[in-house]
C-alpha cells in the first residue's frame, strides 16, 4: 500500500512517524467545548447561540487563563 502523506495525517490529527493503512478511515475526533479568554466573552457567545443560563455552564480552562462553555446533559 502507498505512503499515506504527512498533510493528510496532519489534517486527520494522526502521528507522521507511523504508518497508518488500517486506521486512517477510522479516526474522529471528540467535539471540544469552546474555550474563551473573558467570562464576558463567552457569556455574549452563549446568548449569540440562543443558549440560557440554566443550560451551560462556565469552567476554568487551560490553567485558570481561559473559561470554556460546558453544554448540560437534558434529561
Amino acid at each position: 500500500m502507498a505512503k499515506t502523506h504527512t498533510r493528510e495525517k496532519r489534517k486527520k490529527g494522526l502521528n507522521s512517524h507511523f504508518r497508518h493503512h488500517r486506521t486512517l478511515d477510522t479516526v474522529k475526533k471528540k467535539s471540544r467545548p469552546k474555550t474563551f479568554s473573558t467570562e464576558d466573552a463567552a457569556k455574549a457567545w452563549a446568548e449569540k447561540n440562543k443558549l440560557k443560563a440554566a443550560d451551560y455552564t462556565l469552567e476554568k480552562a487551560k490553567k485558570d487563563k481561559r473559561f470554556k462553555v460546558v453544554l448540560k446533559e437534558k434529561k
